[in-house]
Order: C-alpha cells, then structure tokens, then sequence
C-alpha cells in the first residue's frame, strides 16, 4: 500500500508554507491528504497570489475542513502523520486540549492518539505563556513543535530559500528523502572555520 501523509494548512501568516510542502511532496511516494482551514483560506487571498483551487490541485485528496466523517479521521486510516504547516495558535490550542471541532484539529487528534507523528510549523510571535503551555501540552502529548526558523548559516538567497529549508527539515521528520537540505558536514555547506 503506497504511504500517506495528511497535510494542515490553517490560519496562521505563512500559507506558503503548506505550498512549499505540497510541491515537495509531489515527487515523493506518499499519497497527500489535505485540508486548509476558513483562516487560511483568508490568509491565502491576503497574502499570496496562490489561487486555492491551483493549491488543492497538488494534493491527491483534499479533504473539506468541515467534513468530520472524512477518512483522515480515523484512527484505521493509515497515514505516517500529519504537517500542519503553518499552524496557528488557535489550531495548536485546539489541538493542545483535544478539541476535535474541525477536520483539521481531528485529524490532528487522530495521529497524536494513534501514536503517529505530529509536526506543527507554529507561527507566532512573541509568545504569551497560553502558548508555550499549549507547546508543552502537544509536546508530551507526542507531537513536535517546529517553528519556521531560517537557517541563515546556509546564506539563503530568496525568501524562497528559507521557506523551502525549513519546510524540508519539517519533512525529514517523517523518514522522508528531501534532497532539497543542504546538510551538515556534506558538500559544500561547511564554509571555512
């Protein structure tokens, strides 16, 4: 059975974030799960010149925020995890105290109990102490907080360079081969020390 992933595209600043994934993801094995919240629906208009029904085309199944009978909310449904790139601090609260009111947080919900792996590009600052309580909580809980820090020891060039890295090294958390990270001690990342 070829692997799935399910991808969260919420609300946050940074939809481009869930697009950096979405085209990363489009040569590798696993089938793409998708669903992006009303918030990020918004967001994808304000910022960006994206037009979502190009951005749902990228997934193989997307999935609508309000559909709780969806088959990503299931525990039988085998996936290797869920991104949820970005994810807002609503989302990761929901998520933090298992308030499963969308597809998004369910599907969320799902992976955290099934003992899967859960990613969460938290975009937000700065952090109030709800929020890094809210981090903890998801934490113990099994998931991975990742925020979108750029790695600027790489001297990223474009803006897209740094979305793309860090979108990468969310990736690499799920044993997936992302040949777009420049890694350390390989090649030439290593300036002179």
């Amino acid at each position: 059975m070829k692997p799935r992933i399910i991808l969260g595209i919420s609300g946050a600043s940074g939809f481009q974030y869930g697009v950096k994934a979405l085209e990363l993801l489009q040569p590798l094995p696993p089938e793409v799960h998708l669903v992006i919240s009303k918030g990020a629906e918004k967001t994808c208009e304000l910022e960006t010149d994206y037009r979502l029904d190009e951005v749902m085309a990228m997934a193989d199944v997307v999935h609508p925020i309000g559909d709780l009978g969806a088959s990503i909310s299931s525990g039988s449904f085998k996936t290797v995890g869920m991104l949820i790139a970005p994810c807002s601090m609503r989302t990761l609260g929901a998520i933090a105290h298992a308030l499963t009111d969308n597809l998004l947080t369910r599907a969320a919900d799902v992976v955290l109990k099934e003992r899967r792996r859960l990613v969460l590009l938290a975009r937000e600052t700065p952090l109030n102490l709800g929020h890094i309580r809210n981090m903890q909580a998801v934490t113990e809980m099994g998931g991975i907080i990742f925020p979108p820090v750029p790695a600027l020891y790489q001297r990223p060039p474009t803006v897209d360079a740094i979305i793309t890295h860090s979108v990468s090294r969310a990736l690499d958390l799920f044993d997936l081969e992302i040949n777009t990270i420049p890694r350390w001690g390989e090649g030439k990342l290593n300036h002179d020390r």
